[in-house]
């Protein structure tokens, strides 16, 4: 796939801290890309250079095959951590403001407003000032002035900060619309359900290294530990038990079943497939459940940066 942002052996350091080592960075066209790490990693650092707040030491960074230039401001939308907000400008009047700043006229810029008001409910607000509103609300308002110029590039930190569950939910949708529209986004958070249900690619930086990135997919593909939670019916539980420690890595399983399973982790060895396991088992049981464990992000974040602590 054809990369809309290419970051190349990207340092950045402040004094004597290295906050980017040599990062690396490839972000695909019309994808959602996370860029996942622990507080301090150096995720920050990475999303103000592409916004061109500060400047890498070394490397560089193309946007749409064409070296990073300031007047690409006008591609990009970035949404930081810190809301920066005017707190006694009325919400309208801002608004406003903001998108004559990114090249919109006037009538573009009210048409605009006034779609995505009305679309997230917030026709209302036109005439409150900032600091009426909630940490939530003004989300909202800022969600609406980082999207309204339709840049082909949107950076969200840790977008859903503020909000409700049903609000986060309607910020999901719009963050799925926008990429089905041809957006390509990439964004920071340390919600990783949110990871799981939006993002096509991630990499994980930790004290200012690049651990690891690609597809979801294929980095969950590469943490499979061919292990299996299985649930089984039989009137010789305890036998069962038994031949299965004998013969395989085996642990307790706490899925939620409607049968009084014998429930059960088992762990193979590579020489071993799921096919080889299922035989086996239901020659000596019923099997009720089967299911191969797949690692979440998550469990990847943890065991990743565990290891390279």
């Amino acid at each position: 796939m054809e990369n809309l942002l290419v970051a190349e052996n990207i340092y950045k350091r402040f004094g004597d801290f290295t906050a980017l080592n040599n990062v690396s960075i490839n972000i695909p066209k019309q994808s959602i890309f996370g860029l996942l790490g622990p507080n301090g990693a150096g995720k920050t650092t990475f999303l103000r250079i592409i916004n061109q707040i500060t400047m890498p030491d070394e490397g560089r960074v193309f946007l749409d095959g064409k070296p990073l230039h300031p007047n690409d401001i006008v591609h990009i939308g970035y949404l930081p951590e810190e809301r920066g907000l005017y707190k006694s400008m009325k919400v309208g009047e801002q608004a406003m403001y903001l998108a004559r700043l990114k090249g919109l006229s006037r009538s573009e810029a009210k048409e605009r407003l006034e779609y995505w008001f009305k679309r997230l409910g917030i026709e209302g607000w036109w005439n409150k000032k900032i600091q009426e509103l909630s940490k939530g609300m003004a989300q909202k308002v800022q969600f609406v002035i980082t999207v309204l110029h339709r840049p082909k590039l949107l950076i969200f930190d840790e977008p859903f900060s503020g909000f409700d569950p049903v609000n986060a939910n309607i910020i999901r949708d719009e963050i799925l619309q926008l990429k089905e529209e041809g957006a390509t986004i990439v964004f920071s958070t340390h919600r990783m359900e949110s990871v799981e249900e939006l993002c096509d690619y991630i990499a994980l930086i930790h004290k200012s290294n690049k651990l690891l990135d690609g597809k979801v997919i294929d980095i969950k593909k590469a943490y499979k530990s061919n292990t299996f939670e299985v649930g089984l019916s039989t009137p010789q539980e305890e036998i069962l038990r038994q031949e299965l420690q004998e013969k395989f890595d085996i642990g307790p399983a706490s899925f939620k079943s409607i049968n009084d399973d014998l429930k059960l982790r088992i762990h193979l060895p590579e020489t071993h497939s799921s096919n080889d396991l299922i035989q086996y088992l239901a020659s000596r049981a019923q099997i009720n459940h089967f299911v191969e464990v797949i690692p979440s992000v998550h469990d990847i974040f943890i065991k990743t940066v565990t290891q390279n602590a």
